[in-house]
């Protein structure tokens, strides 16, 4: 099962840009907007000349995570932004203004949310630089491994 992923992941791909491929599906793959994955991956991997596939692969694969830091970064989102309601930014209420209110939910969360887009931004910065410049060495490893391997083939 881990063979074919894999694969993806190395088709066609430098460690280089291997690395810069997982770092920034880690971060794309933790984005506060729900549904923005595939397109932001897509136009990342389309722009930057990566592997769309393997790029999409990662990013789906941050989604527990994304599921895991939507609430506090909306929560931050919103007192970034001024918004004196973050403490109702519960999933209880925010379902529930969903069923019941929809233009409420869509007034609480828009704030919270370009809050949160805007903290997402500032820490994915750092966090691709750290993941880029870390696991370039350990895919230039395990290139040259891959290579010595066929060669002895």
């Amino acid at each position: 099962m881990l063979a074919p992923l894999l694969n993806v992941l190395r088709q066609g791909l430098s460690p280089e840009q291997l690395a810069l491929t997982v770092a920034l599906g880690v971060v794309i793959g933790a984005i506060p907007l729900m549904g923005a994955i595939t397109t932001v991956a897509t136009l990342a991997a389309l722009r930057l000349r990566l592997n769309v596939a393997a790029l999409q692969l990662i990013s789906h694969l941050m989604t527990p995570l994304q599921l895991l830091i939507i609430i506090p970064l909306l929560r931050q989102g919103a007192r970034l932004m001024g918004n004196t309601q973050e403490n109702e930014l519960t999933l209880e209420h925010i379902r529930y203004l969903f069923a019941n209110d929809w233009r409420g939910a869509l007034q609480l969360l828009w704030r919270a949310e370009v809050g949160a887009m805007v903290i997402w931004l500032l820490g994915s910065i750092p966090v691709v630089a750290i993941l880029y410049f870390s696991l370039r060495p350990a895919f230039r490893r395990m290139a040259k491994r891959r290579a010595l391997r066929q060669q002895s083939q």
